[in-house]
């Protein structure tokens, strides 16, 4: 998929209190000079970028990639699955007001971004600790005349669905090694990334383009060697929150 744009927010301060399933703890000024770094791959894929100002009240609020989702040209307004998160999607909800048309999540539905793939012809959801069977039929209203089925996939172990697999291009999908493929996404190609770099499963592939995290040399050499040109960005800060690559912006 061909993306054009991306919307972004830095770190807060406020970064180090973010939710983590560890306790490192977060440099929070190295996190906004690899956010930057970020940014500039983004960029460098050949996307506009737009930066929300950081919002100290919210810990995890550069985790854009949750609070909202964009499909078929609407904007699905989430709500986390976090109880700490709740609020965020309200800055979004204004970003995204005027460019497509906006669906809501309500209660009791959760819906976050990190378990949805979107794919050309589905959109796989994973039903999580995060989206729970209420979002996910939501999600299935929001696009009722998309032509875009919505199915649902159990996750064990990963935080999101993304954490596990995400998409390449039209016919392939990354995933981690030993990961059951939910059956949807029987018939695509996959590339298996091997369980000692599976941090690197959540990659975002923007055209001929993937930005992957830093220093998983073998998952950036199985995607050279498939075509695609790599883009690592360093991610040490964001991993201590649980957060990958596809987290950190919103794209349509």
């Amino acid at each position: 998929m061909l993306f054009t744009h991306a919307l972004v927010r830095p770190p807060a301060d406020s970064f180090s209190r973010a939710i983590s399933s560890n306790a490192a703890q977060i440099d929070v000024a190295l996190a906004q000079r690899q956010h930057a770094e970020y940014c500039q791959a983004l960029r460098a894929a050949g996307l506009t970028v737009e930066a929300l100002p950081p919002d100290e009240r919210f810990p995890d609020s550069c985790f854009m990639q949750d609070p909202a989702v964009v499909i078929a040209g609407r904007a699905i307004i989430g709500r986390p699955g976090a109880e700490g998160r709740r609020g965020e999607e309200v800055a979004l909800a204004a970003a995204l007001a005027g460019r497509f048309p906006l669906h809501q999540i309500v209660a009791p539905g959760t819906l976050e971004g990190g378990d949805v793939l979107v794919l050309p012809d589905q959109v796989v959801v994973g039903r999580s600790a995060r989206t729970n069977a209420a979002g996910i039929a939501q999600l299935a209203v929001a696009l009722a005349g998309t032509e875009l089925p919505v199915y649902a996939a159990q996750v064990e172990g990963y935080l999101h669905l993304l954490t596990a697999v995400t998409r390449l291009d039209d016919d392939s999908v990354l995933a981690v090694e030993g990961w059951p493929l939910p059956p949807p996404l029987n018939g695509l190609k996959v590339l298996v990334v091997p369980q000692a770099e599976a941090y690197a499963a959540n990659v975002l592939a923007i055209g001929a383009r993937v930005i992957i995290p830093a220093g998983y040399l073998r998952v950036g050499a199985m995607l050279a060697a498939h075509g695609f040109e790599v883009l690592p960005v360093p991610m040490t800060e964001f991993v201590k929150a649980d957060g990958g690559v596809t987290c950190l912006s919103l794209v349509w």
